[in-house]
């Protein structure tokens, strides 16, 4: 069996007409093909597709569309009064609250009314595929089309591929994808799927961070934007969608995944939740925000008062990058330890005491910077339990010279951005590994979906395979947590000095 989604008869149904449904109906006419909408709210099909006119109009008037294109889809969108209305469809996305009951009693519902071959897809975020489909006599046309909001601007839709989905299924899906001008990715029928389980990493390694005491919700945002061009931290992330959204997601991957240690979830994150302070929308979460719905940041920077020193001891002597830095701050960089000027190391995954100790450094005036990602914007600082402020302060003007704000954090294996980005990239490795989705598929979808700078894979090229796995081995054998376990998939690539994006 198989379906031409390109066939100009082409009809979609979409059940359930809130934001996303108008969305989908929206790219869906806009696409070139007919879309009958429905909603059990009396009237409320034909009142979305009243504005979606009215928001295409607006577009017209900037420019951006023509009238015959507002013609041209306002032709194509049309209103179901009821569901027998939709027997016609070719194909029918439900849109409907996340409710499994809900949605499988819609699914029998609609089985009863279509024939055999018309594909029934559902646009759930969180719910298994197969767990909708499970009590239908049809199941292998059952699929997933999760798309994002707002469905215009988001080009992204996830193929949500369930045990019995049947091929011809999945491809006519794709297709139905590009015709909407999405861009279409097949995943499995796992927990979060695939960006909203990618999205873990970076939430839940930031809260560690914090939860460690290692470093401040405003510290982390500031190092993943300054450092490594997210256009958000994962707290200020957190924030915007809604701690009510993202804590009870975490805890439904977590448990999907048996408890697997890479998204354990954080009892600080819990306590927000049941605290009610769940972001912008509750006028607090991570930060405050004013009257006006602007963030309270605490900030982020070190800010020494103290004399920059003139001289310090750079200890990584091959390291060009560290060398460079010291010169350009007017500051001479010497090869061997004086016994008085502070001493500069760049750790890959270690904490300053384990790299003072390791090299028998002096622990007072040794200072760690990590050089990952953008030193020009930010460089995060860290020393051992006992070192003297006044000189850690005193290489921190320094630095403070390059032009770069600083950042000041407890000492911690691999600092922020070294953390943060295996983590992510560890996680993306390990998706492509078990067949979540294909590699460039992995790092598609979260470039899109999350608005990621590089997606994960790429991410580890970013970092640098080998050190991408250096680091988590480190975070490993210091902290002795199985949460930063290398990937399989990254271990091969790194021992045989590949890019992260090589296929099996």
């Amino acid at each position: 069996m198989a379906l031409d989604v390109n066939r100009s008869d082409l009809v979609v149904g979409v059940v359930g007409t809130g934001a996303m449904g108008r969305g989908i109906a929206q790219v869906t006419a806009q696409g070139g093909m007919k879309a009958v909408m429905f909603d059990a709210a009396a009237g409320g099909a034909a009142k979305a597709k009243a504005a979606i006119l009215e928001t295409l109009k607006g577009l017209v008037a900037k420019g951006r569309l023509t009238d015959a294109d507002l013609a041209k889809t306002d032709a194509n969108l049309a209103v179901a009064d009821k569901l027998e209305d939709l027997k016609s469809c070719h194909i029918i996305v439900e849109a409907v609250f996340e409710n499994l009951e809900v949605k499988q009693k819609l699914f029998g519902e609609l089985e009863a009314v279509v024939p055999p071959e018309t594909i029934l897809a559902s646009n759930t975020s969180s719910i298994r595929i197969a767990s909708i489909a499970r009590s239908l006599k049809h199941r292998d046309r059952v699929c997933g089309m999760h798309y994002f909001n707002p469905v215009p601007l988001m080009k992204l839709v996830e193929v949500i591929r369930a045990a019995d989905t049947a091929q011809w299924v999945t491809d006519a899906m794709v297709a139905l994808g590009k015709r909407q001008t999405r861009v279409p990715v097949v995943v499995g029928d796992t927990p979060g799927f695939l960006v909203n389980l990618g999205g873990t990493a970076i939430g839940t390694e930031g809260l560690r961070i914090m939860q460690e005491g290692r470093a401040t919700p405003s510290q982390v945002d500031a190092v993943m934007r300054d450092s490594c061009g997210f256009r958000m931290g994962p707290f200020e992330l957190m924030d915007l969608t809604g701690i009510d959204v993202n804590f009870p997601a975490r805890k439904i991957i977590y448990e999907g995944f048996f408890h697997d240690r890479r998204m354990t979830p954080s009892p600080y994150h819990e306590s927000l939740y049941a605290a009610g302070r769940l972001g912008r929308k509750t006028g607090g979460g991570w930060y405050g925000y004013d009257a006006k719905g602007a963030k309270v940041d605490p900030g982020a920077d070190h800010l020494p008062s103290v004399v920059p020193a003139t001289r310090v001891v750079v200890m990584d002597s091959h390291n060009e990058k560290l060398v460079g830095l010291v010169m350009a701050a007017g500051a001479q960089a010497l090869g061997a330890d004086d016994g008085k000027s502070p001493i500069l190391v760049a750790p890959v995954g270690k904490d300053c005491t384990t790299t003072v100790v390791e090299r028998g450094l002096d622990p007072r005036r040794t200072v760690a910077i990590d050089l990952t990602g953008d030193i020009a914007k930010r460089l995060t600082i860290m020393t051992a339990p006992g070192a003297d402020d006044l000189v850690r302060d005193a290489a921190a003007a320094i630095l403070a010279r390059t032009g770069a704000k600083v950042t000041l954090i407890k000492d911690s294996p691999g600092f922020i951005a070294q953390r943060m980005c295996a983590m992510i990239a560890n996680l993306g490795c390990e998706m492509a590994m078990i067949g979540i989705a294909s590699a460039a598929d992995v790092d598609t979808a979260m470039t899109l979906g999350l608005n990621y700078p590089r997606g994960p894979l790429a991410l580890a090229d970013w970092l640098g395979v080998k050190d991408c796995h250096e680091i988590l081995l480190q975070l490993q054998a210091i902290t002795g947590d199985d949460r930063y376990r290398p990937s399989q998939w990254l271990r091969r690539r790194a021992q045989l000095g590949m890019s992260a994006t090589t296929l099996d």
